[in-house]
C-alpha cells in the first residue's frame, strides 16, 4: 500500500508537470497523510494543478463518509471494481511526489523506510479521482493512489508498492481521447527497481504531526 509520501519541491512542480494553474502559497510536505488536501495534475487542456483530499469518497457516498475513504486502488483489480471502472476511463490524474514511506516488519515492530528515485526527481504516482457533493450542492474533490507488485527493491520492505509512471507514460495516462482499460491498465506495473533507493528512517514519521526534512534522514545519518 501507500500511506504516506512527500511532496518537498512544490516550486517546481508545475513547470515539471507542464501546468498552466497551480495552487498559491504550496508549502512542502514531508509527511502527507490520508484527509490531507494536495496538489493533483488533471489534464483539462492544457494541465492544471487541483488540490483534493487524499482519501477516494466516490460521487455515490452517501453523506460523504470516511468509511468510504479509499487511499490505494489495486491495479490488478481497478478495470473490474464498480468503485473505479469508470474513473479509469474517464478521471484519471497523477500525484506529484518526491518518495513515499513504507514500514517494514522485523523482530523490533516495524521500521519506516524512506523510497525515492537514485536522481532524486520528482515523480507521479498514478491516481484516480471523484467528485462527491453534498446535499448543498458543494463539491469536495478526492483522489486515491493505485497500488501495484513489488518491485525487487520493494519486495524487501512490503508486499505492495504505488504505481510510479515513468515519465513517458505521464501523458498516455492523463490522455482524454483513452478511455479503453486494456490500453490503460498496462501502464500499472512495478517501476524498475534499479532507479530507486531506499534506506531506514526515524520513527518519528510515525507522527502525522512531525513534517520537517529531518523525517528523511537515513539512520546512518542522524
Amino acid at each position: 500500500m501507500c500511506g504516506r509520501y512527500v511532496l518537498a519541491a512544490t516550486l517546481a512542480v508545475a513547470q515539471r508537470f507542464n501546468a498552466t494553474t497551480a495552487p498559491a502559497n504550496l508549502a512542502p510536505h514531508y509527511n502527507v497523510a490520508p484527509t490531507q488536501s494536495m496538489p493533483v495534475v488533471i489534464k483539462q487542456s492544457p494541465n492544471q494543478l487541483v488540490m483534493m483530499r487524499w482519501g477516494l469518497i466516490p460521487s455515490w457516498a452517501k453523506g460523504g463518509k470516511t468509511d468510504y475513504s479509499m487511499i490505494n486502488a489495486r491495479a490488478e483489480s481497478v478495470a473490474q471494481k464498480p468503485t473505479f471502472r469508470k474513473l479509469l476511463s474517464f478521471q484519471r490524474c497523477l500525484v506529484p511526489a518526491d518518495g513515499f514511506y513504507e514500514w517494514k516488519a522485523g523482530t523490533n515492530g516495524k521500521t519506516p523506510h524512506y523510497i525515492h528515485l537514485k536522481d532524486d526527481a520528482l515523480f507521479a504516482f498514478a491516481g484516480l479521482y471523484d467528485r462527491w457533493k453534498d446535499d448543498q450542492g458543494h463539491e469536495l474533490l478526492t483522489y486515491t493512489i493505485i497500488t501495484t507488485t513489488p518491485n525487487a527493491l520493494m519486495a524487501g520492505i512490503h508486499d505492495r508498492m504505488p504505481v510510479i509512471l515513468p515519465k513517458d507514460a505521464e501523458e498516455a495516462w492523463l490522455n482524454p481521447d483513452e478511455t479503453e482499460p486494456d490500453h490503460l491498465t498496462p501502464l500499472l506495473v512495478p517501476y524498475p527497481a534499479e532507479g530507486m533507493v531506499a534506506a531506514p528512517i526515524s520513527k518519528a514519521v510515525n507522527n502525522v504531526r512531525n513534517d520537517s526534512p529531518d523525517l528523511l534522514k537515513p539512520l546512518t545519518a542522524q
